[in-house]
């Protein structure tokens, strides 16, 4: 595979904002930059999906928001109802946080239950579904039951982390995401890419979607600051 550039990696890149004080300004501005260079998504909290959806309306860059953040630990109806709330907005990508207790326990049959749930919701809204499940809190044994779960729910992405738990996206993490859904399902790589070596790297590990605050320096070739 041709290992993308600068110029080329945009269309990988959730443009990500998540943070609890963000202003509006703060949020049109992510919203103009991912315009601008072309981002696949701009990322933001349920709050904020119907600016963003607005701001965006004449490109073809896609709004996204967060369901269940940072902590997963709402019911499978808040979820969906936070997720139904956030396509009507016009988001037309979810990322939700599993029962993140659940997979540390081992409860397969919980974590299906929550995931399959949303995604019934998301799917009827025409949207797709990425599913974070926090690999920080995670041992390895849990991080596949996880992304099995999330298979046989009908999830379209696994995703890594919040960036709200500590720790983030890691290429030992990637590779064994990648390993365990195979070629089916997206895996999102979010936490910690901050530089287009960064970005390389996940891509080549399997990510096929990144979430990032640091677009810009990643696609410029500079390195970013941490953020969410």
């Amino acid at each position: 595979m041709t290992q993308p550039t600068g110029a080329t990696i945009a269309a990988y890149i959730d443009h990500t904002l998540l943070k609890p004080d963000a202003s509006r300004e703060a949020v049109l501005k992510i919203a103009a930059e991912a315009a601008e260079y072309g981002f696949k998504s701009v990322c933001v909290n349920p709050l904020w999906v119907a600016t963003v959806a607005r701001a965006l309306k004449d490109s073809n860059v896609l709004t996204c928001s967060v369901i269940g953040f940072p902590f997963g630990a709402t019911t499978t109806a808040v979820k969906s109802f936070e997720a139904a709330g956030a396509i009507a907005d016009g988001a037309s990508e979810i990322d939700m946080v599993i029962d993140i207790a659940a997979a540390r326990r081992g409860d397969r049959d919980a974590l299906v239950a929550d995931i399959g749930g949303v995604a019934g919701t998301v799917h009827d809204g025409g949207a797709i579904l990425k599913v974070i499940i926090e690999t920080s809190l995670l041992d390895d044994e849990a991080k596949v039951l996880a992304c099995e779960a999330a298979v046989e729910a009908g999830a379209d992405f696994v995703k890594t982390s919040t960036g709200f738990a500590g720790g983030g996206a890691t290429v030992e993490d990637i590779t064994l995401m990648r390993r365990t859904v195979g070629e089916g399902l997206g895996v999102k790589a979010s936490g910690g890419v901050r530089s287009l070596a960064d970005a390389q790297a996940m891509i080549d590990a399997g990510a096929t979607r990144l979430g990032a605050s640091s677009g810009v320096a990643i696609v410029e070739g500079e390195q970013g600051t941490a953020g969410y």
